[in-house]
């Protein structure tokens, strides 16, 4: 006797009938970096994911996809431009902190966010304290703290160094006058059947007298900081931060984020996203706003 569905095994779910599980990955737009000589690198977008089809969904429900986009680079204003959140269902990874630019006598504050943006060099004083990562706070971490801008002596050595943004699993760097600080790196994932790392932190930017060609960003997607020149920007699609600027220029943008997600083929009969095949699954890819059609 036929009742409707199959059996698809532990944790598969069912073919027109009730919830099924899938695996994701939702990473947030990067934060935009600090402008002028020293600016701190952008922090990366929150990273969060399930490495196993282990999260629930309810069968034939539209879920609205968001995919943050990354923060422009601020100028010598105190900074304002962190990545936006990237949604699926209940999963938020929030956009990240950006970095920020030189200030008198102090540098100003990276700000926080999924990972911390970079904090920009004083003049005449301390440098910059870095944002926080994984703000707000989400167990497992979504990212890590950015690090503090350099600082300049009582007489004026103009040492023009800012902190790296934090990455999904490591910190940013501390600016080492005269060496900006380096953006920290993401983290890989294969949800996609390729080996991709997502979320890397911007480098901070470094003024004429910094002893380095750029500090670099983290691994996944990070921008460089520039050496007396413009910071890169993050890499699209990867949460990246941007690059901290080293001339009096406006920092480099964040990268966009990406969600993905992940299901037994035979769970659902879904088209939506960008759709591959690995084996007996099937993946959604999305690179902008849409609906996943469980």
């Amino acid at each position: 006797m036929a009742f409707g569905y199959r059996v698809l095994g532990f944790g598969g779910g069912v073919t027109g009938a009730g919830p099924y599980n899938v695996q994701y990955l939702v990473v947030a737009g990067g934060g935009g970096a600090g402008g002028g000589h020293g600016g701190g690198g952008g922090g990366a977008g929150g990273f969060r994911t399930v490495g196993t089809k282990s999260f629930e969904v309810a069968a034939a429900t539209p879920f609205t996809i968001q995919v943050g986009g990354g923060g422009a680079g601020s100028g010598e204003d105190p900074a304002t431009d962190p990545g936006e959140d990237s949604v699926f269902s209940t999963i938020t990874s929030a956009g990240g902190g950006s970095g920020n630019s030189y200030g008198v006598p102090t540098g100003k504050s990276g700000k926080d966010g999924g990972s911390g943006g970079g904090g920009g060099r004083g003049i005449y004083g301390p440098g910059g304290p870095a944002g926080s990562g994984n703000t707000p706070p989400v167990s497992p971490s979504q990212g890590n703290d950015g690090g503090a801008g350099g600082s300049e002596n009582p007489s004026g050595n103009p040492l023009r160094s800012g902190g790296g943004g934090g990455g999904a699993s490591q910190v940013g760097t501390d600016a080492s006058n005269p060496i900006a600080g380096e953006g920290g790196d993401g983290s890989p994932s294969e949800i996609s059947a390729a080996d991709v790392t997502y979320a890397g932190g911007g480098g901070g930017g470094t003024g004429p007298d910094g002893t380095q060609a750029q500090a670099p960003g983290g691994t996944g997607g990070g921008g460089a900081g520039g050496r007396h020149g413009a910071g890169t920007a993050a890499t699209d699609n990867t949460g990246g931060g941007g690059g901290g600027s080293g001339t009096n220029v406006a920092g480099a943008a964040g990268g966009s984020g990406i969600v993905i997600i992940r299901r037994l083929t035979a769970s659902s009969t879904s088209s939506s996203g960008t759709v591959t095949t690995s084996g007996t699954d099937t993946i959604h890819v999305f690179t902008s706003d849409g609906t996943f059609s469980s």
